[in-house]
């Protein structure tokens, strides 16, 4: 069977010495191997039995990219039960529902998000134990919760040899929750097979091609989709794997490459801002690391540029919580290696092909397939054995009403050589004259101006053409935007009736509890 155990088992007896290196909370730098890990692993299975749980019980995490996180995600899978990763960045009172909905009746949590909980006191009446992720001089003292456990101190002594059972590859391993950005989170269920399979495609060459000579960084946080499969990817072929932790700023990310020879990292694009934004600052290079993968959001073309400048090829990406997450990679086929460079950054700002597994169809308005000339809109339908059948706990979900297909409410446009290009969110898209205008070109544009930092565009009612777009604008520090620099800059790369002709300067744009912008938001600030 396909289990998450199986591909660390495996691991250990070929890349035993290879290392997993991590920042901790007090910014020390953690290292221990994969034979440690595998050690401390099997103590934390037998740890977990002490605390009474059964099979299929869900374990939750309010963890960063750290070593012990990393333990909790195999040992809990492996064992039995079902790793259940809570993103601390959501509302408070969404922790709490998803906690509950959930039915978590085990915590680990880092010592920095124990006040965040403890605000939570009433909501979390299920939960039976709290594990605090530290040793003994880490241990805070909590009012609300006094018995908490010390997560050294919980595995210590445990035998360093567990049984691991042997699971149906059906049997569930994982939860994860959706950022909520339209309603309460939904949460989905991993089963052990979809998140091999997920790291089998991850790992192939027309995807982020991980090797046992690379040395991973997932940026993206274990609790955003169990940092899009890097963690599983990573075991299951061997790379050093580093994790960050939680300091994601410029400085702390380009010491880790440093130091660590990282070759691939992955992120969303607001952690890449800073990031190259500090290398220019202190005329530095990015050394050893050669791939980056962007996804969460659309990758802004200037942004691929930057990095290809400094020697490093952008993977841009798509997928989502219903799809483990990675669906969708743009790498180029042997063909658009003789393209000249425009069309090959056009290519690049593609969200790409299917990976391995992965079907798609495109539906127009009349829920017939689209054209496959890269220009026709649609809304686009996966299916595929690592994407959800529906939600947990959920019935009568409008997104998984055409029986076998997940409708996942972006936008996109499909050529014939298979690449996907999201052109908005469903509830984004601009409609201006019985014409769509999408988002997400209007707002690559805008960040390609050397003042912007960053942009958003979404819709305000207009009387003669149902909905006219309204760029915002947060300008780089010290430099101005006005609507007159828009319409200069907008000229000749897009059509005149796409050009915004509102202009809103702010300080800053609100975000999802994923990176994203957050449109709900910002049309309310029209």
């Amino acid at each position: 069977p396909l289990l998450v155990s199986s591909m660390l088992r495996n691991a250990v007896k070929t890349h035993g010495d290879t290392e997993i290196v991590s920042r901790t909370a007090e910014g020390a730098i953690h290292r221990y191997t994969y034979e440690d890990f595998w050690r401390r692993s099997q103590q934390l299975a037998h740890a977990l039995h002490r605390l009474g749980l059964r099979a299929g019980d869900r374990v939750g995490t309010l963890a960063w990219n750290g070593h012990r996180h990393l333990e909790l995600l195999y040992a809990v899978s492996g064992a039995g039960f079902v790793s259940h990763t809570i993103n601390p960045r959501l509302f408070p009172d969404q922790i709490a529902g998803i906690i509950e909905h959930a039915g978590d009746r085990v915590l680990f949590v880092e010592p920095d998000m124990l006040g965040l909980i403890e605000k939570l006191a009433e909501r979390l009446q299920g939960v039976e134990a709290i594990v605090i992720l530290a040793d003994r001089s880490r241990m805070p003292v909590s009012a609300r919760f006094p018995d908490l456990l010390c997560y050294e101190e919980l595995i210590e002594g445990q035998p360093n040899v567990f049984e691991w059972p042997q699971l149906d590859e059906r049997t569930a391993c994982g939860l994860c929750y959706t950022s909520g950005t339209t309603g309460a989170p939904k949460g989905v269920l991993y089963s052990h097979r979809s998140c091999v399979l997920h790291a089998m495609a991850v790992c192939m060459p027309d995807s982020f091609g991980l090797a046992a000579a690379d040395s991973a960084m997932p940026v993206v946080p274990m609790f955003h989709v169990n940092a899009w499969g890097l963690p599983y990817a990573s075991i299951l072929v061997g790379a050093k794997l580093v994790l960050p932790g939680a300091k994601l700023d410029g400085t702390s990310l380009h010491g880790l490459i440093a130091s660590e020879g990282v070759t691939m990292t992955a992120g969303v694009p607001t952690v890449w801002t800073g990031l190259l934004e500090w290398v220019a600052a202190h005329g530095e290079t990015l050394g050893s690391l050669r791939k980056v993968g962007i996804g969460g959001s659309a990758c802004p073309p200037v942004m691929i540029e930057r990095f290809a400048a400094l020697g490093v090829d952008v993977v841009h990406a798509w997928g989502m919580t219903e799809s483990s997450p990675v669906a969708l990679a743009c790498q180029p086929k042997r063909k658009h290696h003789h393209l000249p460079a425009e069309a090959r950054r056009a290519l690049g700002r593609k969200q790409g092909r299917p990976l391995t597994g992965i079907e798609l169809k495109v539906l127009g308005p009349d829920r017939r397939e689209v054209p496959r000339d890269g220009k026709t809109f649609g809304r686009l339908m996966i299916r595929g054995p690592t994407v959800a059948a529906g939600y947990f706990a959920s019935e009568n979900d409008e997104a998984f009403a055409e029986p076998g297909w997940f409708d996942t409410g972006d936008v996109v446009t499909l050529d014939q050589d298979g690449f996907v290009e999201i052109v908005d969110r469903t509830k984004d898209v601009i409609k201006s004259g019985g014409e769509w205008i999408g988002s997400i070109e209007l707002e690559n544009i805008a960040v390609s101006h050397p003042s912007v930092r960053e942009a958003a565009v979404v819709a305000r009612p207009d009387p003669k053409w149902g909905e006219r777009p309204v760029l915002f604008v947060v300008p780089n520090d010290g430099k101005t935007f006005t609507a007159t620099d828009a319409l200069a800059h907008y000229d000749g790369k897009v059509a005149k009736w796409c050009i915004p002709t509102e202009v809103r300067v702010v300080d800053a744009l609100p975000h999802t509890a994923t990176g994203k912008l957050l449109k709900s938001e910002i049309r309310k600030m029209v």
